[in-house]
């Protein structure tokens, strides 16, 4: 299995460093080479969000005509409801730009899976869940130990299109050696 890891990502400064290092070493005890890669951040991703917020609003349509968004606790103006109502707004012209740009980003994540099967990552690095949700490549969030908060931390495995296998494969080996998720936080912040 080629792994490969979005080494840029693991470089910067960040509250859950060890625990991702502690991960990346987990997989090398595994017998994974671990290959660098670099996940496209050259393509604006934030800019492409509005095809998620329009697919959202899509999605739950029925609930902000019949106004049952008036009902979700959080009304501030990054919560759902109020991106449900923004996104009816999105331009068609603004859609189409972000589709086509959308399309090159696939195109990269089609030349990374060449070269690797799966992908690690930091779990909050970069944009690479953005990235993931707009190219519809499967993603897999797996604990690796706690926060100072003593919070669950996480690490991310991201597959190729119809790879599921791979990707759970994976991401099972990996929780089995290193036992995560029988460990428990000690205290719950409500």
């Amino acid at each position: 299995m080629r792994i490969g890891y979005v080494e840029d990502y693991f470089k910067e400064k960040y509250d859950y460093k060890v625990n991702d290092s502690i991960s990346l070493q987990t997989l090398k005890d595994l017998g994974a080479t671990l290959i660098p890669v670099k996940l496209p951040e050259q393509f604006p991703s934030m800019a492409m969000s509005i095809m998620l917020e329009a697919e959202a609003a899509a999605a739950f349509s029925d609930v902000t005509l019949t106004k049952l968004d008036t009902m979700m606790v959080r009304q501030e103006k990054i919560a759902w409801p109020n991106i449900f109502r923004q996104a009816r707004f999105i331009p068609a012209v603004e859609y189409i730009q972000a589709s086509r740009i959308r399309t090159q980003l696939i195109a990269a994540f089609m030349d990374i899976f060449k070269k690797v099967d799966v992908i690690v990552c930091p779990t909050w690095g970069g944009n690479q869940l953005l990235m993931t949700n707009l190219t519809g490549h499967p993603a897999l969030l797996i604990s690796n130990g706690f926060g100072k908060d003593g919070m669950p931390t996480s690490i991310t495995f991201i597959a190729d299109w119809y790879k599921e296998a791979d990707l759970l494969l994976v991401g099972s080996t990996y929780q089995k050696k290193a036992q995560f998720y029988k460990k428990h936080p000690e205290k719950f912040i409500p």
